[in-house]
């Protein structure tokens, strides 16, 4: 299934193998004439970056290290001084980096096993890693590692070609050392692994360089970049909406001393543009939720010392009869009861449903049963929930994280936004939606009650899963810039900071693409 409009589409290692082939033996165009346009663009980048002092170009044997030599033959000639360290001897460089080296002028390379390289590299104001290409999946073994460690422990800056060698293009894993980027220049489209952990906290700030691809470049994927025309698809309300045909939302969940998640997620739902939000809480506790939304309905489940009970699951789905979306599991708890009506809801509530926080321990190695539904589930788990529902270790969703939201989507037939910085919105088909993140302010409590309640509502809106839930990671995001510039820093920003903010960042601003 192709990407929709609003996604900035990302090439993984074989549709950038494929274009290039496109390029060179459909259209005629010679690699040698990609491989200097990429140089030209990666120069002008590290001119921005540092106009003086000496820059250290450390070469792969592949085109990649043909990318570095352009590199530093331009920037010669532009009289700046440039060492350049070959990662093996001349006769191992493929044919266009070969043909590069030939055209190098000034002082000849050096080989990485030379004293005076490990001196380039540490004395170089800019580094440039030219080492390995976009279609490197391995670990680094041998010179190529060593070289890494000596970039990573350099004090100059460092610009990666096209990607950070040690990280996987396709997917952002990294199986072993890898180069940290201050700036990433990569080439022709931003790759996967530039914008998924871990290889996005190895890229720094992304750089497209245009290499001469031809218009009409076969740019069929599945992956790519969450953009603001997303918001163009929001739904807006006319003079005939009422507050019924703006979308109700049920909020399910709430225990002892979690009572602020299924509030937080329900005023969430309200600024995303629902119309009606019904909170169903445990009775002795609701009196609670009553004083602090005015505007939110209340429905009191039968409960046991504060945690929600089997005894709820009728008077749940009652709630659910003139409903459109259910937001299941903020402040749930993990009492047995909870747990229990929890999964029968899930399973029966006849209506699209987003899973969250406890609602999804509660699945823990049964949700595969949500497979058998027959309306949209949505789960938004972070890295250590995952696993869980995986069977697996957080650290081996942490090393892959793409993987693993591609396998929980189709193992469990449901939309997965596995959260992070680098959230990613993942389908049973497998396509998948990237935020950008760069929101430090949602590293706070509550963050992720507000994006329950902000999914919720834009699939009670009528949007599908996978664009609801999408659009949900957008707002959210916009959401917290806006906060941290209303109250000045980041670390200031808390959960209702962002709720407050959802309704300007469904405004479209002028302009921005990102």
């Amino acid at each position: 299934m192709s990407l929709p409009h609003w996604c900035e589409p990302l090439l993984d290692a074989p549709r950038m193998r494929a274009v290039d082939r496109w390029a060179i033996e459909d259209q005629g165009v010679p690699s040698l004439d990609l491989m200097e346009r990429a140089g030209e663009g990666v120069a002008r980048t590290l001119e921005r970056v540092a106009a003086d002092g000496l820059l250290a170009v450390v070469c792969g044997k592949g085109n990649n290290g043909g990318d570095g030599l352009v590199v530093a033959r331009l920037l010669r000639e532009h009289g700046r001084a440039v060492a350049v360290v070959l990662i093996a001897p001349p006769d191992e460089l493929s044919p266009d980096a070969a043909a590069n080296l030939k055209r190098l002028p000034g002082e000849e390379p050096v080989t990485f096993d030379e004293p005076s390289a490990r001196d380039a590299i540490a004395g170089a104001t800019v580094i440039v890693d030219s080492l390995l290409g976009t279609g490197f999946s391995d670990e680094p073994h041998g010179a190529v590692a060593k070289a890494i460690e000596a970039i990573n422990i350099a004090p100059g800056a460092v610009v990666a070609v096209d990607v950070p060698s040690g990280v996987d293009a396709s997917s952002g894993a990294v199986g072993g050392v890898a180069v940290v980027a201050d700036v990433t220049a990569t080439l022709h489209l931003a790759k996967p692994g530039l914008w998924v952990q871990p290889g996005k906290l190895h890229a720094g700030d992304t750089t497209v360089i245009d290499i001469g691809i031809p218009r009409g470049a076969p740019h069929d994927t599945d992956i790519g970049l969450i953009g603001a025309a997303i918001l163009d698809l929001l739904p807006v309300r006319t003079a005939r909406s009422t507050k019924f045909t703006s979308g109700h939302v049920v909020v399910l969940g709430g225990c002892t001393g979690l009572m602020g998640a299924p509030a937080m997620a329900a005023l969430a739902a309200m600024r995303a543009g629902a119309g009606y939000v019904t909170a169903c809480v445990p009775g002795s506790l609701a009196t609670i939720v009553d004083t602090q939304l005015m505007e939110v309905m209340t429905r009191a489940l039968p409960d046991s010392r504060g945690s929600l009970s089997e005894g709820g699951v009728e008077s749940a789905l009652e709630a659910l009869e003139r409903a459109d979306a259910l937001a299941l599991g903020p402040g749930l708890g993990r009492e047995d009861g909870a747990a229990s009506l929890a999964r029968q809801v899930a399973l029966r509530a006849p209506l699209p449903v987003v899973i969250d926080a406890d609602g999804l321990n509660a699945h823990a190695t049964r949700l595969a049963d949500l497979a058998s539904r027959d309306h949209p589930t949505v789960l938004t788990p972070h890295g250590g929930e995952l696993g869980r529902l995986l069977g697996v270790s957080s650290e081996d969703v942490g090393r892959e994280r793409l993987s693993h939201a591609r396998l929980a989507a189709e193992r469990f037939g449901a939309v997965v936004v596995l959260k992070g910085d680098d959230t990613l919105v993942v389908d049973p088909s497998g396509r998948v939606a990237i935020s950008r993140g760069a929101c430090p302010s949602l590293a706070s409590a509550g963050t992720g009650d507000v994006l329950t309640g902000t999914i919720a509502a834009l699939l009670a809106q009528g949007l599908d899963a996978f664009t609801a839930a999408a659009a949900g990671v957008y707002l959210h995001c916009e959401a917290a810039r806006h906060a941290a510039r209303e109250v000045g820093a980041a670390e200031g920003v808390i959960a209702s900071d962002v709720i407050a903010a959802l309704p300007r960042a469904r405004v479209r601003r002028k302009g921005r693409d990102t």
